[in-house]
């Protein structure tokens, strides 16, 4: 199968390209990799993506491709529909057009978070987001279901939350160097203690995904709507609980004090429920608990901290 990844040098598209690669049904040639400049969501088109498919011959694309800065989104939401609501759009109408699968990487953030019964929000709640990020990812789903399922085979939409992982630059080290700081000030660290998600190690979602297209479990049957899946690494924690565990194993002894989302203003306003039920994997097997997970991200982490 030749499987083509938009955005294939960011966090995500990075962990899928490498998993692609240990994939047996990517063949010699593996995954192709479309990025900037030849893929920009800021002049993207259905007619350049369609020279793309011309030329490459993918029969699915992964689109993991977003601008993912959400309080940049927050700052210029119509620039935030354009990246990731019409662009996806026309790489669906492109797919569609040459009969070409599509699955759409998207958020938690398209939920308002307002949950309280403790339940993680499935695949099939309704989506009411509160941010501007999280509306143009709903839109990039709207338009990506409109776009294929006229073409007569839904996409997949999938899911996730609280992405973290190489190349770094994430919440862990963010809270790590953040805590340095603090410790050199003889200070505590601040970290927000009612907003609570499932912190997700970007090889582990890689992998889940690679799973649901060898099971042939990605894509929805004919005639379909989309196949929506939810994501994450097991478990949840707040980020006050998620920054404890990446000074415990990361050795930072630093005191951390719990504040609330009100006590820390930013452009966009986050969901402080961002907990999704995972949906099953073909295998049966969850994706394994975010502190097992975090525990293979560690010694990058330190070396990027430390330099060595």
């Amino acid at each position: 199968m030749r499987v083509a990844v938009t955005g294939a040098n960011g966090r995500l598209g990075r962990a899928l390209i490498e998993a692609l690669e240990e994939a047996p049904f990517t063949g010699p040639m593996g995954p192709i990799a479309w990025s900037r400049p030849e893929l920009d969501l800021d002049t993207l088109t259905a007619d350049t993506v369609g020279a793309l498919i011309a030329r490459d011959r993918p029969e699915l694309v992964l689109h993991a491709a977003a601008w993912t800065d959400v309080d940049g989104c927050a700052r210029d939401p119509e620039l935030a529909l354009r990246r990731n609501g019409e662009a996806t759009g026309a790489i669906a109408h492109a797919c569609a057009a040459e009969g070409v699968d599509l699955a759409v990487v998207s958020t938690n953030e398209v939920f308002d978070g307002e949950r309280t019964d403790g339940v993680g929000y499935g695949p099939h709640d309704a989506t009411n987001p509160i941010n501007p990020y999280g509306a143009s990812k709903r839109r990039g789903e709207e338009l990506a279901t409109a776009a294929m399922s006229a073409g007569g085979r839904g996409p997949g939409i999938l899911r996730t939350t609280w992405l973290y992982g190489p190349p770094g630059n994430d919440f862990p080290e963010k809270i790590a160097r953040a805590a340095l700081r603090a410790r050199d000030a003889g200070q505590p660290l601040r970290v927000v203690a009612d907003e609570v998600g499932s912190p997700t190690w970007t090889p582990d979602l890689a992998d889940a995904i690679v799973e649901l297209i060898w099971e042939d479990a990605l894509i929805p049957e004919p005639g379909a709507g989309p196949a929506v899946h939810h994501l994450v690494n097991a478990g949840r924690a707040s980020r006050a609980d998620w920054a404890r565990e990446v000074l415990r194993q990361a050795r930072i002894d630093v005191p951390i004090v719990d504040i609330g989302l009100a006590d820390f203003p930013r452009a966009s306003t986050p969901p402080r429920w961002a907990v999704l039920e995972p949906t099953p994997l073909p295998s049966g097997e969850p994706m394994r608990p975010w502190r097992d997970a975090f525990a293979h991200a560690v010694p990058a982490l330190v070396r990027s901290i430390t330099g060595r």
